[in-house]
């Protein structure tokens, strides 16, 4: 990114957990498991993180002009979550719940029904 490369993000399964919030978890914190970090220069901010799973893979797939951004025009699928994981503490990043997907304006996925 110094370089001025645009960086995408993703998991890459089966090697680690699917998770988009672990993902981004680690994206941020570089922490493993064990609580240890794992090459701590190469953290990118909350922002620049959010970029890279957005924005930035709209790019790399040629999309950038329907996708990656909420903007009139774009598809808007969108996801809930039950924190903002823009300001709350690093380690709660991981207590975050999806609580709505929503796919084509229509809701895909709710949490809340399930109880």
């Amino acid at each position: 990114m110094k370089s001025g490369a645009i960086v995408g993000n993703g998991t890459d399964a089966p090697v680690e957990d699917v998770s988009p919030l672990a993902s981004f978890h680690a994206t941020v914190s570089r922490k493993l498991k064990d609580g240890s970090v794992f090459y701590a220069d190469q953290r990118m901010s909350r922002e620049e993180a959010l970029k890279s799973y957005t924005v930035n893979n709209a790019y790399a797939a040629f999309e950038e002009k329907l996708k990656g951004s909420l903007e009139p025009g774009k598809l808007a699928d969108i996801t809930v979550l039950s924190r903002d994981i823009m300001t709350v503490p690093e380690d709660e990043i991981l207590a975050t719940d999806v609580v709505y997907t929503i796919v084509g304006g229509k809701i895909a996925f709710d949490r809340t029904a399930r109880n």
